[in-house]
């Protein structure tokens, strides 16, 4: 059996002087809400001394005990570590006394007599809030400082831009959280890869199990997540454990999630609020122990819009977001990247590595790569397995690049307006084409044949118009 790591990393400490009461609590807060990080203390004496000497984030204090009352222990605890959140649980059901503890600085007051489900949803809330907490000041250390501490962790991505280090600084800071990871951005980004390193990061033990959600049913998706008992339907010959148990004490990514049907959306937001899943026939719930992370391509906010996508799954899920920013917006990555599939690929087709032309990363910093990065690996292999010389032919790429690059589109939308609009006086034809020659030449960094390519003339043509503009 896979050991599971304690929820939540940090830990919750009870406090009360009545043991039935400490043991009872511990069972609510373990079974239903899944919480196992847990401290013990019956002697109010002793509470400030755990917390010295232990990682302590969330405290439910007792307001009556002897020795030291719960009023008392609240001002000293949020006097020494105003970092813990207090909840105060009593036998009281006043509004004043409730009252006096928010004021002087409990989270939240519940009387013990409360129903023990909403007890422990609002333990869940507090320890969501702590989690928050924890995230941000970890953020803010790791933006301040620009490193990673495990950059080994993303060496299967091959990137130096900014915005994906940012990217890598953030799943540093959140990777420890229990709550869910949406990843976005469009197809071939590398959002497979990003799921892989939050499970790395997490270190939690159980394996990262992956599913492809889009275009199953209902049925299907409720069989492949909660798995089914003998009988559950005709031809259910014998128990199937499902993907919530192959992934326990480990990651469930969900990938394609924007294209889930409704109804397996509503089984999906259950699952993420109460933890509990019953497989198909069974009576029995279980406890899912698994860290959920998703990824899409799709814009679930025009989804949304739609009603294609249920708002209250889409903040469940929007806990910790992270968005992979497209080839096209990461350019200064692509001499690295050519690099790294050129090498790739000459040892997986038992080639020597080819040199590329100087003007090959030129030609690709002019293409906008819809498929990404995946595009890209598919441009190189294709390269490099017609390959015959030392130096890689541009061929290959020239012909798949093809008629973007002969004929750009530029799409002069309402909302994206047209570029002469603004300006008074309006421009010259003769200005007007002499500025985007300049424009060519400076994205084709001086090379006329791929500058002609952007323009939509032939190099011909372009030569004649730079000799004209010497004159």
């Amino acid at each position: 059996m896979i050991e599971t790591k304690p929820y939540p990393s940090f830990g919750v400490l009870l406090v009360d002087d009545e043991l039935p009461w400490l043991r009872s609590l511990s069972l609510a807060l373990e079974g239903p809400g899944g919480i196992t990080n847990l401290h013990q203390c019956a002697d109010s004496r002793d509470v400030m001394s755990t917390l010295e000497s232990n990682e302590i984030g969330l405290v439910l204090l007792d307001l009556t005990m002897p020795h030291l009352s719960g009023d008392e222990l609240l001002e000293q605890i949020v006097e020494d570590f105003p970092h813990v959140r207090v909840i105060i649980l009593s036998g009281m059901n006043q509004l004043e006394t409730a009252v006096n503890c928010m004021r002087a600085g409990a989270f939240d007051y519940y009387v013990k007599t409360i129903d023990e489900e909403r007890l422990v949803e609002g333990v869940l809330r507090a320890i969501r809030m702590v989690e928050l907490e924890y995230e941000n000041r970890a953020i803010r250390r790791r933006f301040f400082r620009e490193k990673l501490d495990t950059p080994e962790v993303f060496s299967s991505i091959v990137t130096n831009n900014a915005a994906m280090r940012a990217c890598f600084q953030y799943l540093e800071a959140v990777a420890p959280s229990h709550q869910p990871i949406l990843i976005t951005g469009e197809s071939g980004v590398g959002k497979e890869l990003i799921a892989e390193a939050v499970h790395t990061l997490s270190g939690n033990r159980g394996e990262l199990v992956s599913v492809n959600v889009a275009g199953l049913d209902d049925n299907v998706f409720a069989d492949t997540l909660f798995g089914h008992v003998r009988g559950a339907f005709t031809g259910a010959d014998n128990i199937r454990k499902g993907m919530i148990e192959k992934a326990a004490g480990g990651t469930l990514f969900l990938d394609e999630i924007g294209d889930l049907n409704a109804a397996s959306q509503v089984k999906l937001l259950r699952l993420l609020q109460s933890g509990e899943y019953y497989p198909l026939g069974s009576d029995q719930p279980k406890q899912m122990t698994a860290r959920v992370v998703v990824a899409t391509h799709a814009d679930l906010d025009a989804k949304m819009a739609l009603g294609e996508f249920r708002r209250d799954l889409y903040y469940r899920l929007y806990s910790h977001h992270v968005h992979v920013p497209p080839l096209r917006e990461r350019k200064d990555d692509l001499v690295l990247l050519l690099d790294h599939f050129l090498t790739e690929a000459a040892k997986n087709l038992g080639k020597k590595k080819p040199t590329p032309p100087k003007e090959l990363a030129v030609l690709l910093s002019t293409y906008d790569f819809p498929g990404n990065i995946r595009e890209l690996e598919a441009m190189v292999y294709d390269a490099v397995s017609q390959h015959q010389q030392k130096t890689l032919s541009m061929q290959s790429f020239l012909a798949r690049i093809g008629s973007q690059a002969e004929h750009p589109t530029v799409d002069y939308s309402p909302e994206v307006g047209n570029p002469f609009a603004v300006l008074t006086p309006l421009p010259t034809l003769q200005q007007a084409g002499q500025l985007l020659v300049e424009e060519a030449m400076q994205r084709s960094d001086g090379n006329q044949s791929i500058a002609a390519r952007l323009l939509g003339i032939s190099q011909p043509a372009l030569s004649k118009r730079l000799k004209e503009k010497r004159r």
